[in-house]
């Protein structure tokens, strides 16, 4: 049987490891940056992965420095407040901007309709307490 990654054509692949790469840049920015959330972007970035290249997905999951971020959410122990915080104040800025530059207002309603529904599921997303 083939595996799922196979399957995809090669300009998917090439697509999600260019975003997967550029996802990873941009989350360790964040680890230096307090503007730019890390754990959103890495976790983007193993999603792209999974679907792209199984050797990178593993690498970053088992990255010393890049794997814990991902693997408590994985594992199901939940999201840094530092993460929720980020991802949710940066998303809405960027969505507020956005409805203040495009007139169109069946656009603004489906960006602010996106934006409560992932504001929703970050919040439902159990909070990690780092001991």
């Amino acid at each position: 049987m083939p595996s799922p990654v196979g399957n995809r054509p090669l300009i998917l692949r090439y697509a999600l490891l260019a975003i997967g790469w550029l996802s990873v840049v941009l989350g360790v920015i964040g680890i230096f940056i307090p503007v730019l959330p890390t754990t959103p972007f890495l976790l983007l970035a193993a999603a792209c992965f999974a679907r792209s290249s199984p050797r990178f997905y593993q690498w970053l999951v088992e990255h010393p420095r890049l794997g814990p971020w991902i693997s408590d959410y994985l594992s199901g122990n939940g999201i840094p407040l530092k993460g929720k915080v980020y991802a949710i104040g940066l998303m809405w800025a960027s969505i507020l901007l956005s409805c203040y530059l495009v007139p169109l207002p069946w656009a603004r309603g489906f960006m602010l309709t996106s934006a409560v529904l992932v504001t929703v599921y970050i919040l439902r997303q159990k909070t990690l307490r780092k001991p």
